[in-house]
This record gives C-alpha cells, structure tokens and sequence, in this order.
C-alpha cells in the first residue's frame, strides 16, 4: 500500500471542509431567500405581467358565484354609496344618493325597491304618500324606464363589467395588504391616474380594492363565493306605488 504523504493528507481534509461548508452555505442562503420572497406561498399571480393579472381576475370575479360591494361610485357628477350583495339570480342591498337611501331586493327578475321619506319626497309629483310607502317593497314593472337603472345595481355581471375597469397602460405597484390582512398584488392604469386594483394573492385572484381613475369612487369586494338568500317578499310586506317610479 502506497503511503499519502501528510502535508497531502491535510490539504485534501481542507478541500473536503471547504466543499461542505460551500454547500451548507448555499442551503443556508437560499432558505433566506426563500423567506424574502413576496410570492413564497402565494396563488402565484404576483409574478404575471399586469395584463394577464387584470385577466385573471376578471375571470375569477366572472365564475364566482357571489360578492359583496360596498363603496362609493361617482358617475354624471353624482355620488352614490352601495352596499350590495350580489349573486347570478338575484340581488340585495342599499343604495344612497343626495341624502336618500333606498333598499333594492331582485328575486330572478322581479325588482322591489323600498326606500325611505328622503327619496319619496324627491320624487316628481310627491303627494304625500310616504305614510303608505314607508316600510313596504314597492314592485317595479319591468316596463318602467326605473327598471334597467335599478336593476342595474342588483346585477352581478353587469355591476362588475361596468367597474372592473382600469384606463391607461397597466402596471404592477408591488404588493401590499387589504385591511382583513390579505396579501395583494396592486395593479395600476397609467401610474394610477386610470385607477388601482387591489388583487388577492390568497386562494382564487379576485378584486378586493378597486379605486376608479379620475376620483369616480372607491370600492371593496368580499365575501367571494359566499351563499345568501333572496325571498320574494310576502304579500303584506308590498305596496303598489300606482304610477311611473322616479329614475333619478
């Protein structure tokens, strides 16, 4: 047997330590970066370009069964503060606009509508009639020219194509966290001008946060996917309003 000299013997014990605290080191380091990852445990959208972000959760928002939206919408210089609950079949919630408020319920497509004083005395030709409508769904005939403006509010997909909309070239804007504490993707249209998109980046990529270019409003979105029920209102509950409903 060939003897190894000992100045060889301890070079190659030297080698052999280096390599294995290169490879411990390595390990060590990519377990730190790995912790650094905003990704890391994520849906993953957070790494798409914006575009295929804002389509993914237009997809998402199309195939949920159901939403929340509450928030503010500026359109025709007039405010409007919802607070619905939207499905495929139906609708529930509040609308508030100039001081009135008014509650909207759509079964299928039966539309009621039950508002307070505030909104009947607004109406065109009040004539005292709040004491009767006070309380009371009043039914909308599908023909009154009200019905596709109200209705509009109780629609699911109508409601999300009209403000799911960003203006401009779209960018990422890093990620953030929604007040509930989901991680999100922000995505932007023209730098912010043409609004911002809060995107979940927790289980299925939908809206959370959407604020619409131009000062036309701030929305949230919850409760994605969850069941609620819409029930015709009974009998003693309706009135009949017995003339052309106001549309403004």
């Amino acid at each position: 047997m060939t003897a190894i000299p000992p100045g060889r013997t301890r070079r190659t014990a030297l080698a052999a330590a280096a390599c294995a605290w290169a490879v411990t080191g390595a390990m060590v380091l990519s377990g730190c970066g790995g912790d650094d990852d905003p990704d890391a445990g994520t849906n993953g959208v957070g790494k798409l370009s914006a575009g295929r972000i804002e389509a993914k959760t237009r997809a998402a928002a199309d195939a949920a069964s159901a939403v929340r939206l509450s928030g503010t919408v500026v359109t025709s210089g007039r405010t409007y503060r919802l607070d619905m609950q939207l499905k495929d079949d139906g609708g529930t919630g509040s609308v508030t606009s100039q001081g009135a408020t008014f509650k909207l319920l759509r079964v299928g497509r039966e539309l009621y509508l039950m508002a307070d004083a505030g909104f009947w005395n607004h109406a065109e030709g009040g004539d005292g009639a709040t004491g009767k409508l006070d309380g009371k769904y009043v039914k909308v005939p599908q023909g009154d020219p009200a019905y596709k403006k109200f209705s509009g509010f109780t629609d699911k997909d109508v409601l999300l194509d009209g403000l799911l909309t960003l203006h401009g070239a779209l960018a990422t804007d890093g990620h953030h966290t929604d007040q509930s504490g989901t991680p999100t993707i922000r995505v932007t249209g023209d730098k912010g001008s043409g609004g911002t998109l809060d995107v979940s980046l927790k289980g299925s990529p939908y809206p959370l946060r959407l604020v619409r270019g131009g000062g036309a409003g701030t929305l949230r979105f919850s409760d994605w996917g969850k069941s609620f029920t819409v029930r015709k209102p009974a009998e003693s509950e309706t009135v009949d309003y017995g003339r052309q409903l106001p549309a403004s």
